[in-house]
């Protein structure tokens, strides 16, 4: 089985959710395997930088964005600098105009999930299937 991966550090800036999504549109581009994944990735990719950005990036750090293809899933993991602060699934709500990214990623996603890293910070990943 084929695997492409693609990987950059991000800087704390509002142009990182975009330039995360130009890299997944580059990676699904090089391989035939990648269409199916382009909506649900590039969503993903854009709540997860965007979670990090906001949430898990104190002044000085950078963000960093692995992607991992293969013909069965698209794998996403957002690396940020605070361990303390992992994603939160908020209530939602009919007025409500911001916490709905994760519940988002979650109905898009086969698996999620939140690791440590392993110095500092943690990994929010999601994967997709075919």
């Amino acid at each position: 089985m084929s695997c492409h991966s693609s990987t950059t550090w991000l800087p704390r800036s509002r142009r990182s959710p975009g330039e995360g999504r130009s890299l997944l549109a580059s990676l699904l581009a090089s391989t035939p395997a990648g269409e199916p994944f382009r909506d649900s990735g590039l969503l993903i990719v854009s709540e997860l930088v965007t979670n990090a950005l906001v949430h898990g990036t104190p002044p000085g750090h950078r963000i960093y964005l692995s992607l991992d293809l293969d013909p069965a899933r698209l794998r996403i993991e957002v690396h940020d600098a605070r361990r303390n602060r992992e994603p939160v699934l908020r209530a939602l709500t009919l007025d409500g105009e911001a916490g709905r990214g994760l519940h988002l990623v979650k109905s898009l996603s086969t698996r999620t999930g939140c690791s440590p890293r392993e110095h500092t910070g943690k990994i929010v990943w999601s994967e997709v299937a075919a």
